[in-house]
């Protein structure tokens, strides 16, 4: 399967992702977005490809402004753009 972004690669999402499969990293966020107080995840933010799954997709560690990982969440290709 070719791919077009490798493993680890720095990208910015061009979509928000599908709200059902975002996983915050601090299990502390999960219960702030279930009471509307949970980082905001928005289009345009930077990340790094975390693994490609076996479907095409690219599980993506979603990061804030300071750098630190605030989520994860699956993207297509059309969905990402490389920063590298």
């Amino acid at each position: 399967m070719n791919t077009k972004f490798k493993k680890h690669q720095a990208v910015k999402i061009l979509v928000l992702p599908n709200a059902e499969f975002l996983e915050y990293h601090d299990p502390e966020d999960e219960e702030k977005a279930l009471s509307g107080e949970h980082p905001e995840i928005k289009k345009g933010m930077t990340g790094r490809i975390n693994m490609i799954l076996p479907n095409g997709q690219y599980h993506v560690e979603l990061h804030d402004s300071k750098g630190s990982i605030i989520a994860y969440a699956a993207f297509s290709e059309d969905d990402l753009e490389s920063l590298e």
